[in-house]
């Protein structure tokens, strides 16, 4: 079998066993390190993470681009045919977010650039906000995260508009 196919097969098992709990976990606000705590299912930090990061994307929480107008949920819904069949379909909802506060943050950049800095000004932070900014994979590029109560802790902290 290709590598690709091992990689991809692998991915829909992860998602399979873990994904779902794992999107659950992060939409009740738990950081990445809280909800390995939380698995039954051993999955690699970096793999949750990477989960994380990609419903927050799906869900419009963090936007690679300057966010505006609507943004696309996407979500699988398992269904089951009358022969029993069970089967996983793609669901996409759009999202007015045109009224949806967001602030512009470079985690990523500054991870890569000054790891140290980064990490001491974060910890003025709760140390559950602190494994909020380092859990993440943030690119090394700016990105939109939406200005909930902890984003708004976080750039208080670190004077982040």
């Amino acid at each position: 079998m290709s590598r690709e196919f091992n990689e991809a097969l692998g991915n829909f098992i992860t998602d399979f066993a873990g994904g779902g709990a794992v999107r659950h976990l992060a939409d009740q606000g738990l950081t990445v390190s809280e909800i390995m705590g939380k698995l039954d299912y051993p999955l690699p930090k970096e793999k949750v993470a990477e989960i994380v990061w990609q419903h927050y994307i799906n869900t419009g929480v963090v936007c690679l681009e300057e966010p505006g107008g609507t943004v696309e949920k996407v979500s699988y819904v398992k269904e089951q045919d009358s022969f029993g069949k069970t089967s996983m379909r793609r669901v996409v909802e759009k999202i007015d977010m045109s009224d949806v506060k967001y602030v512009k943050v470079d985690f990523g950049k500054r991870l890569y650039q000054n790891p140290e800095g980064l990490k001491k000004s974060l910890a003025e932070l709760s140390a559950k906000d602190c494994d909020y900014v380092l859990d993440l994979p943030w690119p090394l590029q700016e990105v939109f995260h939406i200005k909930d109560d902890r984003m708004k802790r976080i750039c208080k902290t670190l004077n982040i508009n």
